[in-house]
C-alpha cells in the first residue's frame, strides 16, 4: 500500500542541510518499514526511537525547541505542524492569524512524527496510540526561564499533528480582571467558604488565565488549601498563604472525576476543576460543593444561559430536574468571556458576569432560564452585566471597533439597539 507522503502531497528538502538533527533523521527514515502506516507506523517509530541514546533524543528535543523558542520571539500564541494538513511547514498563531513560518524550513511527515513521539514518555504514547489523541504539557528553558506549553497531539491522516499553546507564565492581575467589588467578594474564599464559580467560552477564549488569576489571589489573601486538577496543567502557582497541590490528569490522576473525589480526602478548601466535560463530572462536581468546599470548573460555552441549559442538558431527562435543583442551590456566579480583537493589534478581554441571586435561582429551578438574560441586564448594581453590555464598554472606551462590538456578540439585535447602531 502506498504512502500518503507518496499519493497526496510532494514536501522539499526535508531539513536544513548539516543541522544536528539531520544525520539522526535520516537513520531512523531509513528503517522505518514503508507499508506501515497509522499506529503501527507510530508504534515503530517508537522502538527505533527507545534504541536511540539519550544523546541523540536530546539532540531532537533541542530541534523541537528551536521552533518553541522562535515561537516566543514571535510572541505566537500557538504551533502547529504534522499530519498531512501542515503541508511539511511550521505555523504559527500570530495574534489571530495563522501563517507558516516558511523560514523554519521543511519537513516531512515522518519527522514531524519522529519529533513529536520522542517527547512523549512510553505511558503517553500508549495512550496516545489507544485514543488517537493526548492533551500533555511541556517546558523548555529560554534565555535562563522556563516556559510552559500546553500540548494535544492526534491523529490526522494516518501520521501525527501537534498543536502547542503557550502558557503565560505571568499571571494577570486580579483587579485588572475588572470585576465589581461584590462579584470579587463571591470570588474570594475569605467572603464566601463554599459554592461554585464557572468560567465559561470557547477555546482560546483566556478561561484558564481568568482562573489562575482567581486562584492566584486567593493563594495571596487566605490561609488555605487549594488542589487544582487539569489536563495538562498549565500556570504552576508556588504556594503561598495557600498550599496548593497540582495533579494533572493522565499523569497525576486518572480523570476529572476521580480527581475531584480523592481530593475530598485530602482535606481542601477550594477545588479546581479544569474542565467539566461530561454528565459525571458535573454531578460530581456539584456533588463536593454541596459537601461544603469552593469549586471552580470551566465549560465550552459562549454565555451564562447556554451555560445553564448545557449542564442540565448533559444528565439523563429523568435526572434533570433533580440537576436543575441542585444547581440552583450551588452555583454562585458564572463567567463567560471572549478575547476580542483590539484597536491596537492585540485582544482585550469581554465577558458576561452572572450572579446566581434569589430570582436566578427561581428561574433555575423553574426551567425559566430564558428571562435570564434580561435579569442579568437589569442588575448592574449587583455586579452584573451581559457581553453585550460589556462589549458597549469597550466600545465607548476606544478600546475595540463597532464592528468588532456587533460580530462578538451573542445577541447582535441587542448589541445593535445598545449602539444606536443598524448595518
Amino acid at each position: 500500500m502506498p504512502e500518503f507522503a507518496d499519493t497526496l502531497v510532494a514536501l522539499p528538502d526535508l531539513d536544513e542541510p548539516g543541522s544536528p538533527a539531520e544525520a539522526i533523521f535520516q537513520s531512523l527514515e531509513n528503517q522505518i518499514t514503508r507499508h506501515l502506516i497509522g499506529v503501527e507506523r507510530m508504534e515503530a517509530i517508537a522502538g527505533l526511537l527507545e534504541e536511540l541514546g539519550e544523546g541523540e533524543r536530546d539532540v531532537l528535543r533541542a530541534h523541537l525547541n528551536t521552533f518553541l523558542s522562535r515561537m516566543i520571539e514571535l510572541n505566537a500564541s500557538d504551533i502547529d505542524f504534522g499530519g498531512q494538513g501542515s503541508l511539511g511547514q511550521i505555523w504559527f498563531r500570530i495574534y489571530n492569524d495563522k501563517r507558516p513560518a516558511l523560514e523554519l524550513g521543511a519537513y516531512s511527515l515522518d519527522q514531524f512524527n519522529i519529533l513529536v513521539l520522542n517527547v512523549l514518555t512510553h505511558r503517553q504514547q500508549q495512550f496516545l496510540f489507544e485514543k488517537r489523541n493526548l492533551d500533555f504539557s511541556y517546558a523548555i528553558d529560554h534565555q535562563g526561564y522556563s516556559v510552559r506549553f500546553r500540548g494535544d497531539t492526534y491523529f490526522d491522516l494516518d501520521n501525527l499533528a501537534l498543536n502547542m499553546r503557550r502558557i503565560n507564565n505571568r499571571i494577570w492581575p486580579f483587579k485588572d480582571l475588572g470585576f465589581s467589588p461584590s462579584v470579587a467578594r463571591m470570588l474570594s474564599l475569605q467572603y464566601e467558604k463554599q459554592g461554585m464559580i464557572l468560567v465559561t467560552g470557547i477555546t482560546g477564549s483566556g478561561k484558564s488565565t481568568t482562573l489562575d488569576s482567581i486562584i492566584d489571589a486567593n493563594n495571596r489573601t487566605v490561609d488555605a488549601h487549594v488542589v487544582i486538577i487539569a489536563s495538562p496543567i498549565e500556570c504552576v502557582h508556588l504556594s503561598a498563604r495557600c498550599l496548593v497541590r497540582h495533579r494533572e490528569v493522565g499523569r497525576d490522576v486518572l480523570s476529572f472525576k476521580e480527581g475531584a473525589i480523592q481530593a475530598l480526602r485530602q482535606d481542601p478548601d477550594i477545588i479546581m476543576i479544569g474542565e467539566m466535560r461530561d454528565a459525571e463530572t458535573i454531578v460530581t462536581a456539584m456533588e463536593i460543593t454541596d459537601t461544603g468546599h469552593k469549586v471552580f470548573s470551566t465549560l465550552h460555552t459562549g454565555s451564562a444561559v447556554e451555560t445553564l441549559d448545557r449542564i442540565v442538558a448533559e444528565c439523563p431527562p429523568t435526572e434533570q430536574e433533580r440537576i436543575r435543583n441542585r444547581l440552583a442551590d450551588v452555583l454562585k456566579v458564572v463567567v463567560s468571556q471572549k478575547l476580542v480583537p483590539s484597536l491596537d493589534g492585540k485582544r482585550v478581554l469581554a465577558k458576561e458576569v452572572l450572579v446566581v441571586n434569589s430570582s436566578v435561582k427561581a428561574a433555575i429551578k423553574n426551567n425559566n432560564t430564558g428571562e435570564i438574560y434580561q435579569m442579568i441586564s437589569e442588575s448592574n448594581r449587583e455586579g452584573m452585566h451581559t457581553l453585550e453590555q460589556d462589549l458597549r464598554r469597550l466600545f465607548q472606551a476606544k478600546k475595540i471597533s463597532m464592528e468588532e462590538a456587533v460580530n462578538f456578540a451573542n445577541n447582535k439585535k441587542r448589541m445593535q439597539e445598545l449602539l444606536d447602531y443598524s448595518p
